[in-house]
């Protein structure tokens, strides 16, 4: 069985972590710092995981660089409460709740520095 786990970047991991937590609900599982000294963690939600890193080199967040660079897709059980929790912490809300062609209740909202979520619950 294969398992994909997107690695995002973020200039204040830190920070990152603390509102992917509160906003969205994901919940630290491992930290540590690698070799060059840059922080990583894995977050995990519903058994699923995402790692958010610190780069140690150049580096712009979307926000920065003025532009989306990827969009993390994550289907929960229910998408109204999951977006009524990432409202309450203040996250942008990009585009509201919506039902799409196939069937999924979907929103997106924008992260601490940019990264662009996408939140559903399958019909």
């Amino acid at each position: 069985m294969a398992r994909i786990s997107p690695y995002l970047l973020y200039e204040d991991a830190e920070a990152a972590v603390a509102f992917l937590t509160r906003a969205f609900g994901f919940v630290e599982h491992l930290r540590s710092i690698g070799g060059g000294g840059g922080l990583h963690v894995e977050l995990r939600l519903d058994g699923e995981s995402v790692m958010v890193g610190q780069p140690t080199w150049d580096y712009a967040s979307p926000a920065r660089a003025g532009l989306f660079t990827a969009m993390v897709h994550v289907y929960v059980d229910d998408v109204e409460a999951h977006l009524d929790r990432a409202r309450a912490e203040e996250a942008e809300i990009v585009t509201e709740l919506t039902t799409q062609p196939n069937g999924d209740r979907r929103y997106d909202a924008e992260d601490s520095e940019g990264h662009l979520w996408s939140f559903a619950t399958a019909r």
